[in-house]
Parts: C-alpha cells; structure tokens; sequence
C-alpha cells in the first residue's frame, strides 16, 4: 500500500473528501474500487450487478448530461431526447446511493452553452466556439459561466450535506469529438481553470474531488488544479488484464506523485493481476448499457469472479472504511 499521503488540491476539502483520497492512496497496487457508471433513472446496471454477483460496487457514476441548460429541444432528433428524458432525475439516484454510502461520481456529457442542434456536446453539431470562451466580454464566455453556475446549485446541496463527490468534467480532453477539446490544449486548459475557480473560489464546492481526464500531458492542466489522473479505455471484449501499459502512460502526465484511476472501461480489469503486478490503478467504473447488461464484454462468470476477489473493493468494505 502507498505511504503517500495526497494534499487535496483544495485547502478548505471536506474531510470526508480528503478520506475518500487517503483510501484510493492506500489501496494502490493491493486492491480496486470497483465501480459502475448508470444512465437513466431505473440503474438498470447496478440491479443487474446484485443480481449477477449478489454484491454492489462502491463507486456507482451518475450521467449530468440533462441538466446542460443549453439543450435545443426544437431541434434535436429522437436519440437525443431520448437520452435526455431519461437521464433526467438521476440526481435523486445520486441522493439514495449516497444515503446507501457509496461514493459518487459525475459526468457531464456538457451540451455546448450557445448554438447547435441534438447532442451539442459533440463538435460536430455545434459551432459553439470553445477558444472564444475563454476571452473576456465574449457571449460565448458569458454563456459558459451561466452554465458552470447552474450546474453548480446542483452539486452544492451535497456539499452542505458534507458528501463527497468524484468530480471528472470535461473528460477525454484531447480529443476532438467534444467541444471542450476540439481547440487544442491550450484552450482546454484555460476552460479546465475556469471551471475549477468558478466552482472553487465562486461557489465554495469543497466536497469536489477533481478528476483529470485524459492521456496527452500537454492537456493537463496542473497539479494545483488535479487530484487524480485518469483515463477512459475500451480494450478487447474479454480481455482482463491488470492493463500495465496504459497504466505506465499515466504515470508519464506529471512529475508529481498522483493517484490513478480508470475513469471509464468497457471491460472489467482483473483485481488479482492488479494485485500481483502491484499496477496502481485505485478504482475503475465500467460503462453502462451493454457494457454492463451483456456478456459481450464481460461474461457473467468473469463479472462475479470480480466482485468475489480479495482484492476487489465492493460497497460493504468501502463503506466500513468510511465509517471508521
């Protein structure tokens, strides 16, 4: 286990924030916290996981998408809507799984803050110009801001109820499939501290643990602004492994010691190999629908083999480490 003990980039964190970082420290190279990303309001994903393995994850990952206040309902087809309807009210799920006491997570699929029609979240359908968003008395700026200040009275109700939250916004950044990245590194990380003072020093959110998403380290934006480094990875169905590789490029982003997580999977990695290998991967979160629900991914065997090994972190064991 790490004998590092990790400052929380944020002075004034929650303590129950800075615990859930001295944990993911403590279990790096020995153990995983296993987790799940959900999409809709029904957690489809996590009934299917209990029933499957008669145990839940610790980390359970809700979808914000929704609450984008720039969402063009005149002009998006039925995918979009789709999507939209029902992710909408997942922040009440997020409420009962940190009643349950499990660590939360968000991510935000951020419909772009002016123009564009169906999921503007995606360059291609919008031509909301990112590097005009980060220059003073522009409407694109103004529009970004409103944005991050809405988002934020969602998230302050937990942090006066003092619950911790794994805070993973504009994720998979170097790449140019959304808007927040299709400007280059420069810009993103001009909009990464943008997010990070308004909702740090505007809106007080200190239960925020910040989670840095990406793989190029000319995107990352700083170890002042980061407290874990993790990256999305959708290796070969069926193939679970301790995922060294990808592990070893992580530790190339910075100097700096940091904890890493897999912030999102289409396969389950292997906690035994993680253990042996001593890979220092603190938790991972698999994706939702068919990644979860089928065995095309990962079967059902392999899925309770996960959730029964010693060296995998389900929900009972994180939640006694809490309460502790």
């Amino acid at each position: 286990m790490s004998n590092k003990i990790f400052s929380p980039c944020i002075k004034e964190t929650i303590p129950a924030a800075a615990k859930v970082l001295k944990y993911l420290s403590e279990i790096s190279g020995e153990k995983i916290l296993t987790g799940q990303h959900t999409q809709t309001k029904k957690l489809e994903e996590l009934h299917h996981i209990k029933q499957i393995t008669g145990k839940m994850p610790a980390l359970l990952g809700f979808e914000l998408l929704s609450y984008s206040p720039n969402i063009n309902y005149l002009k998006s087809d039925r995918e979009c809507l789709t999507e939209v309807e029902n992710n909408y009210g997942t922040l009440q799920q997020a409420w009962e799984w940190a009643d349950k006491g499990g660590l939360i997570t968000f991510t935000w699929h951020w419909f772009s803050p002016l123009y564009g029609e169906g999921k503007t979240f995606f360059t291609k359908n919008t031509p909301f110009d990112a590097s005009r968003a980060v220059i003073d008395g522009t409407p694109e700026r103004k529009a970004l801001i409103s944005d991050i200040d809405v988002i934020a009275g969602y998230l302050k109700p937990f942090c006066r109820a003092g619950i911790p939250i794994l805070w993973r916004p504009l994720h998979e950044c170097e790449g140019d499939w959304f808007w927040w990245g299709a400007k280059g590194p420069e810009v993103y990380k001009k909009l990464y501290h943008m997010l990070f003072d308004r909702l740090t020093n505007t809106h007080h959110l200190y239960n925020l643990i910040w989670v840095w998403n990406g793989t190029d380290k000319e995107y990352y934006p700083g170890d002042h602004v980061v407290d874990i480094i993790s990256r999305d990875m959708y290796p070969e169905a069926h193939t679970h492994s301790a995922q060294e590789e990808m592990y070893a490029g992580m530790l190339k982003v910075t100097d700096s010691p940091k904890i890493v997580i897999i912030g999102e999977t289409g396969t389950l990695p292997s906690p035994k190999e993680i253990h042996d290998r001593k890979t220092g991967w603190s938790s991972y979160m698999t994706w939702s629908g068919d990644y979860c629900m089928s065995e095309n991914y990962t079967t059902y065997e392999v899925l309770r083999e996960v959730y029964d090994s010693p060296y995998a972190v389900t929900l009972e064991e994180y939640k006694k480490y809490m309460n502790e």
